[in-house]
């Protein structure tokens, strides 16, 4: 007894450190092995994503990419984390996955390298990240997320019971101050994740102008 105690007094101590480690404390590797402080981000607003290149969903790259072409200039930055968890459809190396994703999509954000999202091995920022903001639940009224939940649920009954990253392309968006203010499941719909990211760059936009990204059509 005495020993599971000072088990769980470790692993409480652990999750609060974690938990009054900011985003901008943690380091990740680039796409060519490199450190990189995510502290070079401060002031920015961040959509950090874990995403494969064979997945259903890999054609969001192509949505992902128009957002950070509008806003980029206005102070959004797009980190993509491969990952290949999840139906193992990342395969391939870095390179490969950077070289498919230019060739396909085009895509100008940064990459970074292929990363665990959950378990033993799971990278600290996206432990950080699932403990800011953990899962909560799929919108059933849409066929996607219905489809989602079915899946899961056939594998895990209580797989919605804890904050893992579920699938491919889940999505979370920093404030400029550094805020973990939303998570996104794959099925979220871009244009919501549009609209939230605009709206999170507006609040730094002068009151007597908009910036190019937020301008209303």
């Amino acid at each position: 007894m005495k020993r599971l105690l000072t088990i769980c007094m470790v692993m409480s101590m652990s999750v609060m450190s974690m938990l009054a480690q900011g985003i901008y404390d943690f380091k990740v590797k680039d796409d060519a092995g490199k450190d990189v402080s995510l502290s070079d981000y401060k002031g920015k607003v961040m959509l950090i994503v874990n995403t494969a290149t064979r997945c259903g969903f890999t054609p969001q790259y192509k949505e992902l990419e128009a957002l950070y072409a509008k806003c980029h200039a206005e102070g959004l930055e797009i980190l993509d984390f491969p990952c290949n968890q999840f139906g193992a459809q990342a395969p391939g190396s870095i390179k490969e996955i950077h070289e498919f994703c230019t060739a396909n999509y085009a895509i100008q954000f940064p990459q970074f390298d292929k990363i665990d999202v959950n378990g033993k091995d799971e990278s600290p920022l996206f432990a950080y990240l699932k403990a800011q903001k953990g899962f909560e639940g799929f919108d059933l009224n849409d066929e996607s997320g219905k489809f989602m939940d079915n899946m899961l649920r056939k594998k895990d009954a209580d797989y919605d019971k804890n904050a893992d990253i579920k699938w491919n392309f889940t999505k979370f968006l920093v404030s400029r101050d550094g805020r973990v203010i939303k998570r996104y499941e794959p099925t979220e719909k871009m244009s919501k994740v549009e609209a939230d990211v605009i709206n999170e760059l507006k609040q730094a936009c002068a009151k007597d102008k908009k910036c190019a990204c937020c301008k209303e059509k």
